[in-house]
C-alpha cells in the first residue's frame, strides 16, 4: 500500500491509501522508515493538506475512507458535520447524535479517528470548554483551532 510522509506545520503526516481512497492520515513528530510511493489519492490528500494550512481550505473532499465499525463511522461522520472553526462539547456530539448516554464510547470512537485534520475530532472540547483527548497532543489540537480561528478573522490569541 502507499505510504508518504507530508511534513507540515505540526510534524509528519503519515498518509496511507488503499486502492482509490486514503484510508488514514495519522501525525508523527518524526517519519517512520515505512514510506513507499504516492498515488492520485494521496496527491490529492496532500494538496488539501497545503491548502488547509494555508487558510485556503475550510473542508476535504479528496477519496477516503477510514476503516472502523458502523458505529465508529456514525461517530466520525457527525466529526465532519462541525462548522470550520467551531467546537462542540463531546456531550453535544452525543446529544447531536441522538445518544446522550453513549458520552464515553463516542469520545472512544473519536479517538479512535484515523484521518487527522481531515475527520475534525480536534474541534471536541470537555464540557467546561478545556481541551481533552487528543491523540495528536494538546498542543496540536489547541494550534489547529487557533489556526481555524485566525483564517475565520476571529482575532482569537488564546482558546480561553
Amino acid at each position: 500500500m502507499p505510504v508518504v510522509y507530508y511534513k507540515n506545520p505540526l510534524g509528519f503526516a503519515r498518509i496511507e491509501a488503499e486502492g482509490d481512497l486514503v484510508i488514514s492520515v495519522l501525525i508523527y513528530d518524526e517519519p517512520k522508515d515505512d514510506a513507499t510511493e504516492s498515488c492520485p489519492a494521496i496527491d490529492a490528500a496532500i494538496a488539501q493538506l497545503d491548502e488547509y494550512f494555508a487558510g485556503q481550505r475550510l473542508n476535504f473532499d479528496f477519496p477516503f475512507r477510514q476503516k472502523g465499525t458502523d458505529f465508529q463511522q456514525e461517530v466520525w461522520q457527525e466529526l465532519e458535520r462541525i462548522d470550520y472553526g467551531k467546537t462542540i462539547t463531546y456531550a453535544q456530539q452525543a446529544n447531536r447524535m441522538n445518544n446522550p448516554l453513549g458520552i464515553r464510547a463516542i469520545a472512544s470512537a473519536n479517538g479512535r479517528n484515523h484521518m487527522w485534520v481531515v475527520v475534525p475530532c480536534h474541534r471536541v472540547v470537555g464540557s467546561d470548554g478545556s481541551l481533552t483527548g487528543y491523540a495528536g497532543g494538546l498542543w496540536r489540537k489547541q494550534w489547529l483551532l487557533q489556526h481555524e480561528a485566525k483564517v475565520l478573522g476571529v482575532g482569537q490569541t488564546s482558546l480561553f
